[in-house]
C-alpha cells in the first residue's frame, strides 16, 4: 500500500486524484503547515525537501509531482492515465506536467513565498502585485495553446487533467478570474463532477 503525504489546498491533490483513478491502494496521511510538520525531524527523514508530496512506494520514496503522477500511471497501465504505448504522446503528457511544475507553480509561489527569491520586503510585495499578471498569462498559455478538449490531451483523460484541475483551483486567489477562460472553466466543471475527484477532496477537505 502507497502512502501519500499531502496537505490540503497543495499541488498534492492532483497525485491523490490520480490514485483514486487508478483505484489504487493508499493510505493519506496530512502533514499541517500551520505547525510546521513539513520541516520536523519526522517528515525531512521521509522527504528532506520539507515540501508535500510525498509518495512512499515498496521501492522508495518518490518526491514532485510530475514524477508521482508518471509513476502512478506507469504503475497502473489498465486505468488508461498516459498513452504509455506512444513515447512522443507520452512526452507530450510529461511536457504539459512539467510547463504547470515549474512555470504555473512557481509563478503562483511568488504570492506568499516571496522569501525563496528575496530578503526584503518591498521585495515580496512587488512579486505579489506581478501574480495575477503571471499567472493570467500562464492560464492564456493553457487555454489558448495547450488545453485540447475535452480534456488536456484530447478526448483521453490523463495524469495531465488533475493537475491542472488541481492549479485551477488557486485561480481566484492569485486573482484570476476563472471566467476569462472560459475552456480551463469547462473542464473544472467537468473534473469536479468526476468521482474520483470527489472523494480525494472528501478526504482533504475533512475536519
Amino acid at each position: 500500500m502507497f502512502k501519500l503525504y499531502y496537505t490540503p489546498g497543495t499541488c498534492a491533490l492532483a497525485s491523490h486524484i490520480a490514485l483514486e483513478d487508478a483505484g489504487a491502494p493508499y493510505e493519506a496521511i496530512r502533514i499541517s503547515f500551520k505547525t510546521n510538520q513539513q520541516s520536523t525531524p519526522e517528515y525531512l527523514a521521509i522527504n528532506p525537501k520539507g515540501r508535500v508530496p510525498s509518495l512512499v512506494t515498496e521501492r522508495g520514496i518518490l518526491t514532485e509531482t510530475p514524477a508521482m503522477l508518471a509513476f502512478i500511471a506507469q504503475s497502473y497501465p489498465a486505468a488508461q492515465l498516459a498513452p504509455l504505448d506512444d513515447p512522443f504522446r507520452f512526452a507530450e503528457v510529461q511536457a504539459f506536467t512539467s510547463y504547470l511544475c515549474s512555470t504555473v507553480h512557481i509563478a503562483h509561489a511568488h504570492r506568499m513565498r516571496g522569501y525563496r527569491w528575496a530578503t526584503e520586503e518591498s521585495s515580496f510585495a512587488d512579486m505579489r502585485r506581478m501574480v495575477p499578471k503571471t499567472m493570467s498569462a500562464c492560464y492564456a498559455m493553457i487555454e489558448n495553446n495547450m488545453l485540447r478538449g475535452p480534456w488536456v490531451m484530447g478526448e483521453q483523460y490523463t495524469i495531465c487533467d488533475p493537475y491542472l484541475f488541481t492549479l485551477a483551483q488557486w485561480m481566484e486567489g492569485d486573482s484570476v478570474d476563472r471566467a476569462g477562460f472560459p475552456r480551463i472553466g469547462e473542464h473544472y466543471a467537468r473534473m469536479m463532477v468526476r468521482d474520483s475527484v470527489r472523494r480525494a477532496l472528501a478526504i482533504e477537505t475533512a475536519p
